[in-house]
């Protein structure tokens, strides 16, 4: 990819770090980048073109390769949480994946400006003596012109026997402070999830629906929304920007934060770090997905940056418009 614009020039290269993990770094011809660990298809980071980072990695984080970073977007699969026989969210996260030279995907049909990767990641024998299922997860990860950030997921059963599987992108953005609840106009906010129900993690899964207000946070919070809109948003006052998350094959969401109590009994998260941090997850758990011999399941996420200095910059109960008209079909990009 070799598209030069603004003094940049579209690239996906490949680094190895000081503990011989390989990432893939992709930058756009604006000058945005995004860096992927294929150590769990890993985002890491996601910059505009002047440098700021969108997600939150904790200063903490383990980088030893051992264990997933806190922080980025996290693969969760072949499932979420502690909801089945395998460890808390899956495998897949903690697996090296391959980059998938295969082209079993066409290159997306707009090239002009973006870079993207797409990779690969198939069960070992440790993995099927742990969940007896073959299959291939092929990921595309895109970062387009305009600097929006693309994940497009395909899970293909190539096994003999059907398999039911929970997932989701655990999504950690960098937020000015949560603790602003308290301050008019300075406040992080959630729109989107009005009158939904959600199943409460805190209070033994216990089905709410929410009473219509946008989402606020004065302590922890670990609520999933079931069978949720397609566009979700973050807004944040104190930055005067926003994100928006545009999502299908994931009908349901994960909001989480641990606050400060939960924060202080998490080795790699440091205490206060909880304020500078929100989870917002593209996922599917609620009802399982079952795939039959030859079967394929497919997901997208689409993350954009909305900036704003008006002092409000959006009304209750009323999303974000995008400056650029998002992708409305998954066969747009591929």
């Amino acid at each position: 990819m070799d598209s030069p614009a603004a003094g940049h020039r579209v690239t996906a290269q490949i680094l190895t770090l000081n503990n011989g993990v390989e990432h893939v770094l992709l930058q756009n011809n604006q000058g945005a980048i995004a860096r992927v660990c294929l150590k769990g298809a890993q985002v890491l980071s996601w910059k505009t073109p002047d440098g700021e980072e969108l997600f939150f990695t904790s200063r903490k984080a383990i980088l030893n390769s051992t264990v997933a970073v806190r922080g980025g977007v996290s693969v969760c699969f072949p499932q979420y949480e502690r909801r089945g026989i395998l460890d808390r969210h899956g495998f897949a996260r903690n697996r090296t994946w391959i980059i998938d030279d295969s082209q079993s995907w066409p290159p997306p049909n707009d090239t002009i400006g973006r870079a993207y990767v797409d990779l690969l990641l198939k069960p070992s024998e440790m993995d099927l003596r742990i969940w007896p299922y073959r299959f291939e997860y092929h990921l595309r990860l895109c970062l387009n012109s305009d600097g929006h950030l693309i994940l497009l997921s395909r899970i293909r059963n190539v096994d003999h026997k059907p398999f039911s599987f929970t997932t989701a992108f655990h999504t950690y953005f960098s937020i000015s402070n949560i603790r602003n609840y308290k301050s008019a106009g300075s406040e992080v906010r959630i729109e989107g999830l009005e009158y939904q129900n959600y199943l409460d993690n805190l209070l033994a899964k216990v089905l709410f629906t929410d009473q219509g207000n946008a989402i606020t946070f004065e302590s922890e919070m670990d609520r999933i929304y079931v069978r949720t809109p397609d566009m979700v948003a973050i807004l944040d006052h104190g930055k005067r920007r926003g994100f928006c998350i545009e999502k299908q094959g994931l009908p349901d969401v994960v909001v989480w934060n641990p606050w400060k109590k939960t924060a202080k009994g998490m080795a790699d998260l440091g205490n206060d770090e909880y304020e500078r941090m929100v989870c917002v997850d593209g996922a599917a758990m609620k009802d399982p997905i079952t795939l039959k011999p030859g079967e394929e399941w497919r997901g997208k996420l689409h993350y954009y940056l909305i900036q704003s200095t008006e002092p409000q910059f959006y009304n209750a109960n009323e999303l974000p418009v995008a400056d650029v008209a998002p992708h409305s079909s998954l066969q747009q990009i591929i």
